[in-house]
């Protein structure tokens, strides 16, 4: 390991869900060797307990798992709040699979067998769009970082959203379709569109994963997520959002 990979990797906590010792200890060796804290849970139900306790950043999760399988793991996860990276790795390759696990709230998804490279390449890119930025492009708003709507504000140098002053609980990719949303300035965004730039070619996405995405959103940030007054739906051709 380069000293930059430990610079770069160090503070990134990441728990492998997987029930085959082998394959659970092949990975946790690769990403030790790449700098990160790895940790193991080798079911569903040891997996909830440890993220009842603790606050990693990215979550490797198997689907069939013993006691308490995959999707349950996450669903549980999200509805408590968890917003770390999720990226779904499993034997099971059919697009009603992919389909459930992106609507559970995970933000990438991978079938066995997977190359090691290619599985930190994408854990990498996963959590570079969850670190904060320091581009340019984050003080674009009155080179503060922060952006106000309504009762809500985004903090892009820390990514975090707050309504009435009181934060709220984003997965990753909620919070990069908002910033996407919000950076449109009022231009009406395509479902296409989104799913290229804030998905990234995800295999098996449906136009569907993103209404409900935005729909969890209008839930977390509308007064009234009905009729809301932000994250608008231009019929027939996509979303707009209106300060």
């Amino acid at each position: 390991m380069t000293e930059s990979q430990a610079n770069n990797h160090h503070a990134h906590a990441v728990l492998i869900i997987e029930d085959s010792e082998t394959l659970a200890l092949g990975l946790r060796t690769s990403f030790e060797f790449e700098g990160y804290n790895v940790h193991w849970a080798a079911d569903g139900e040891l997996a909830l307990e440890w993220l009842g306790e603790h606050t990693p950043d990215l979550v490797i999760l198997d689907l069939m798992l013993p006691k308490i399988n995959g999707f349950e793991v996450l669903r549980r996860f999200r509805a408590n709040g968890g917003t770390a990276a999720v990226l779904i790795l499993s034997a099971r390759d059919a697009e009603v699979d992919k389909v459930q696990g992106f609507r559970s709230g995970a933000d990438d998804y991978v079938v066995k067998p997977v190359g090691v490279l290619e599985l930190l390449a994408r854990a990498e890119a996963m959590l570079r769009r969850i670190e904060p930025r320091t581009s340019p492009a984050v003080n674009d708003a009155s080179s503060t970082g922060v952006i106000q709507f309504g009762d809500v504000t985004i903090d892009l140098k820390t990514r975090t959203v707050t309504r009435a002053g009181t934060v709220v609980e984003l997965t990753p990719r909620e919070y990069e379709l908002l910033v996407f949303l919000v950076r449109a300035d009022g231009a009406i965004i395509s479902r296409e569109h989104v799913m290229d730039e804030v998905w990234h070619y995800v295999p098996g996405l449906t136009s569907r994963t993103v209404d409900q995405h935005v729909a969890r959103l209008r839930h977390k940030l509308e007064s009234d997520p009905a009729e809301p007054r932000h994250i608008l739906t231009a019929r027939k051709a996509g979303y707009r959002f209106a300060p």
